[in-house]
């Protein structure tokens, strides 16, 4: 799983993808200050 977490105008959203590619695409799209993290848990395949 793939999060944006984006911050702009004193708001604070979050944005989840599956995929790597959709959410590099998407990341460019935001403004403000964002972060992109992979979030793996441990019961996921790999």
């Amino acid at each position: 799983m793939w999060i944006i977490t984006a911050y702009k105008d004193k708001t604070i959203s979050m944005y989840e993808f599956e995929d790597e590619k959709e959410a590099r695409e998407s990341f460019e799209w935001f403004e403000g200050t964002k972060i992109l993290s992979h979030v793996i848990y441990y019961n996921d395949e790999i």
